[in-house]
């Protein structure tokens, strides 16, 4: 790899990366639009001047813009969900609802799962588990509830954990895609036997713009 090269994918992007999700936390629609629209012309222009196949380019380049969508973009929203009147309250009712079904889906999975879920992509889950991590999100909602979100209503709590406890299994199976797909077993070693610090988001990063919206624009307005 050239030295521009290393430059734009070694020191600008995982920068951009790093600041993007900042740039939520100063709700600035126009501001984040404008990084976006200068990240998506620089990645162009990297790729324009130092593709080594052209038959990869369009590759390289997509992969790259992904990279910042998928995961920075992704986790803004959990900044915009801490602006929230009621944010981390919020913020750890995801972390309620994603870490109950992700135990409740394995446990459950391992013990009782025989019908396959979806084998071309992961196939060590199963339709069981899956419905258990659901019964899992919803028995996490309702003792957040009573722990520390008395604010929510019942039927919020219900909906909420359907959504996000739904959301999240897919942003799984999403991640388990990507990582077939580029043929590795894990996305990292830092977290040995957990599969990576993406394995430990995958799921969040799917829940959190999900959440927000709802917390936005559904919540208390439908139910009380």
């Amino acid at each position: 790899m050239t030295v521009p090269g290393r430059i734009v994918s070694g020191v600008i992007l995982p920068a951009a990366g790093a600041v993007l999700p900042l740039l939520f936390y100063l709700s600035s629609p126009a501001l984040t639009l404008f990084a976006l629209t200068v990240l998506l012309l620089t990645i162009a222009i990297y790729t324009l001047f130092s593709f080594t196949e052209i038959k990869a380019a369009a590759t390289e380049a997509a992969l790259l813009f992904f990279g910042l969508l998928y995961i920075p973009f992704l986790l803004g929203y959990l900044v915009l969900l801490r602006n929230h009147p009621l944010g981390w309250q919020w913020i750890l009712l995801i972390m309620f609802i994603v870490m109950s079904g992700d135990s409740a889906a394995y446990f459950i999975g391992c013990r009782f799962g025989k019908r396959k879920l979806y084998p071309a992509v992961s196939p060590n889950k199963s339709i069981e588990g899956s419905l258990a991590g659901i019964a899992g999100s919803i028995v996490a909602v309702f003792a957040a509830k009573m722990l520390f979100f008395t604010e929510i209503s019942l039927p919020d709590a219900l909906l909420a954990a359907l959504l996000i406890g739904t959301i999240s299994q897919i942003g799984d199976l999403f991640e388990s895609l990507l990582k077939r797909s580029c043929g590795v077993k894990d996305s990292g070693a830092i977290f040995p036997g957990h599969g990576g610090i993406l394995d430990r988001l995958d799921s969040i990063l799917f829940a959190a713009p999900v959440a927000y919206y709802y917390a936005v624009f559904v919540a208390g307005r439908f139910f009380n």
